[in-house]
């Protein structure tokens, strides 16, 4: 966003159903982060309710390819090149999805995370990658105190380098990827074959490949079911409890948006294990927990 030279008036579209950097990333810039409402199957940002939000302030959309979904992109593209507004890609949580053929991040600008959850990792740290060179220079600069060459500051910068042994561990992780990924969707589809039917699990479209950071679904009683899950020592979570619009922070800052979609499916939303190192035994225990966890909302 420093690179794309955002500054204090302007505005970015982002989901509220997200991490928190995702906004953070605006307000960091000066900007002003503008929540959109999510698609009530995929949990991605809608384009419909980014078109509502669009006005004459607006400089960029931000999707967030949420748990590994690629978002819907042709319709966000269409969206941005009709009002002449950049796309910066959120896929902290996308390493190795795809979207009609294409890798998240060969195309705009994206952002992936290596923490250590992450579907390859680092430890911390991430990378960019963009097709555009000025906004790959503009990142270099940014990463490194403003320098073009060394001790020539162009403009305000910061120390964002990751360290070379960061990197050498990323660039082993990036070796695996494909085979992590594989795992993660294996046990993504034995999930799904044999989970009740009476849950709403995330909806993955036609072409596009879901990596699986998280498998996700949305049940009654949120909160009872995850403390039996936890009981039977089954790791899950909820991915998001709460809106960003509707966190302390953005309340402060004035925020009062209604985005219906999100703020009910942050109330019921969890989320599954499906890393690569489960078992056949781990998967078909998750499976009968969650059996019992919907007989019992019946």
């Amino acid at each position: 966003m420093l690179a794309h030279k955002f500054k204090v008036g302007d505005e970015v579209i982002i989901p509220t159903l997200t991490f928190g950097a995702t906004a953070s990333a605006v307000l960091f810039c000066g900007a002003k982060p503008v929540f959109a409402d999510i698609d009530p199957d995929t949990f991605n940002i809608s384009p419909e309710s980014i078109n509502q939000k669009i006005t004459s302030k607006t400089k960029a959309i931000m999707p967030v390819h949420l748990f590994g979904l690629p978002c819907d992109m042709k319709a966000i593209t269409e969206l941005a090149n009709d009002k002449h507004l950049a796309v910066i890609e959120d896929a902290c949580q996308a390493h190795g999805a795809e979207y009609f053929g294409k890798k998240i991040g060969s195309e705009n600008t994206s952002a992936f995370s290596f923490y250590a959850t992450k579907n390859m990792t680092t430890g911390e740290g991430g990378i960019i990658t963009t097709n555009d060179d000025a906004i790959a220079e503009g990142c270099k600069r940014a990463r490194n105190h403003g320098q073009s060459v060394r001790y020539q500051y162009v403009e305000l910068g910061y120390n964002f380098r990751m360290t070379n042994i960061h990197a050498a561990i990323g660039i082993e992780q990036l070796k695996k990827l494909d085979t992590m990924n594989a795992a993660r969707i294996q046990n993504a589809n034995f999930l799904k074959r044999n989970l009740p039917t009476s849950l709403k699990l995330q909806a993955c479209p036609e072409n596009v490949k879901h990596v699986y950071h998280l498998f996700s679904l949305v049940t009654k009683n949120r909160d009872a079911a995850l403390k039996t899950l936890s009981e039977a020592e089954i790791e899950s979570n909820a991915y998001y409890p709460i809106p960003v619009h509707k966190t302390e922070l953005y309340q402060k800052l004035g925020y009062k948006d209604s985005l219906p979609v999100a703020e009910r499916v942050c109330n019921e939303i969890l989320s599954l294990p499906t890393h690569p190192a489960l078992s056949e035994a781990d998967l078909i225990k998750i499976v009968e927990v969650m059996k019992t966890i919907c007989a019992q909302q019946l």
